[in-house]
């Protein structure tokens, strides 16, 4: 009877599947939480629990030093895999190295980590490629200005490797034959945010600097930017102001015939294609070292495509 006991027990234990035995741990290490990151960070959950693995998040509030201290918790507490959305991505180096000497799997998320080039087997980045998203924001705005005119540029935070991207993309495109008519008067470090965005604006409309368009490194400092033009009655139904990631904000802005351009960056997608390249990584399946979510360029003539997709 005894040994009858014992064989049905070994014969139960062989249905549990590695899986069910050990649910992966996987840490999400995000640099704050605004409009953009909260939709990454729900797509993270959401392909989490699809895999059966469980996520843990941590938000640094934009602190560097707290997100550092965050990730060395989770190597503390042996994750299974540590997904990061740096603060600043020129403190990758230490990232990479802390959590590959402890042998964690490690994918970098949204943010391109500075030592991209250099990262080592069982480290992967997921993102849009950012060359191209400030790329077919400037050439749609030079499109709109037909190859003439005065833009202004609102960019993000420049310890952020997209910012200073974006930025140089922006750059590239006015310096082009089909749009070498338009001059960049004037750039600001907006850092991301509404608020600053409009302040900047509102600046720049009390310094009486001319202007045909606003180019946003990002949706948030756009509409930040358009806040600013209504509130000085200086918006009219032609303003040009663009923006990048096609956030539920900006497309509604669009639709009420603000915002004249953004670029779609697949949030929710990010978040999934890291939580894939996460669980990849922990069995020891080849993961590309980057993984390519596409940017897509949104205007009004193609909106209704975008609308509930971030």
């Amino acid at each position: 009877m005894k040994k009858l006991l014992i064989a049905a027990a070994v014969s139960s234990a062989a249905l549990v599947s590695p899986m069910a035995a050990h649910a992966q741990k996987v840490g999400l290490a995000m640099a704050q939480l605004d409009t953009f990151l909260t939709i990454l960070k729900n797509g993270t959950l959401e392909a989490g629990k699809k895999a059966g693995a469980t996520v843990q998040v941590e938000d640094a509030g934009n602190d560097v030093g707290k997100q550092l201290s965050q990730i060395q918790n989770m190597i503390a507490q042996k994750y299974d895999a540590i997904i990061v959305n740096p603060v600043d991505t020129d403190a990758t180096p230490k990232i990479t190295k802390m959590v590959s000497d402890a042998g964690i799997a490690l994918v970098y998320v949204n943010r391109k980590p500075v030592d991209f080039e250099k990262l080592p087997k069982g480290v992967a980045f997921v993102a849009s490629d950012e060359k191209v998203s400030g790329t077919l924001q400037t050439q749609e705005v030079c499109r709109l200005l037909k190859g003439k005119g005065q833009v202004l540029v609102l960019m993000g935070e420049l310890s952020n490797e997209a910012a200073r991207t974006r930025t140089k993309d922006i750059e590239e495109v006015v310096a082009t034959k089909d749009c070498s008519g338009i001059k960049i008067a004037d750039k600001r470090e907006g850092a991301w945010d509404r608020t600053k965005g409009q302040d900047i604006t509102t600046n720049w409309l009390s310094s009486g600097v001319k202007f045909d368009a606003i180019i946003a490194n990002n949706d948030e400092m756009a509409i930040g930017a358009i806040n600013a033009l209504k509130a000085a009655k200086k918006w009219t139904p032609a303003s040009i102001v663009a923006g990048i990631d096609a956030t539920p904000d900006a497309l509604a802005s669009m639709k009420a015939g603000d915002l004249k351009v953004t670029v779609f960056q697949n949030a929710a997608g990010q978040g999934s294609g890291a939580v894939e390249a996460a669980i990849k990584l922990i069995k020891k399946q080849p993961v590309d070292r980057f993984v390519n979510v596409p940017f897509e360029l949104v205007t009004p003539a193609n909106l209704s495509k975008y609308s509930g997709k971030n």
